[in-house]
């Protein structure tokens, strides 16, 4: 049900801006669903609003089960904050 919801409710939405989002795994104990975002969404400004309160809004609807979701970066994604920070602190401590 979840992957179902996600194929047809959400990613076609995610997809128009860019972007797009994977399934990456579901604790029935906690609840807990993580998603990727991915492509323009990754890094977009907005995506912790579209992901709290867009995604999990309607899957939280769809699917009660669902307590809260949570956002997993790729390790690509991972990286690429890491490094922004280091270079960020650089250009801080220039200033």
């Amino acid at each position: 049900m979840i992957k179902e919801l996600l194929d047809t409710r959400i990613r076609p939405t995610v997809m128009e801006d860019g972007g797009d989002i994977a399934f990456v795994s579901f604790d029935p104990d906690t609840g807990v669903l993580q998603l990727s975002l991915i492509g323009a969404c990754a890094t977009c400004p907005s995506s912790v609003v579209t992901l709290k309160h867009g995604v999990e809004n309607m899957m939280k609807f769809y699917i009660p089960e669902i307590t809260e979701v949570e956002q997993i970066l790729t390790a690509e994604q991972d990286l690429s904050n890491k490094e922004f920070e280091k270079i960020s602190k650089t250009l801080d401590k220039d200033e």
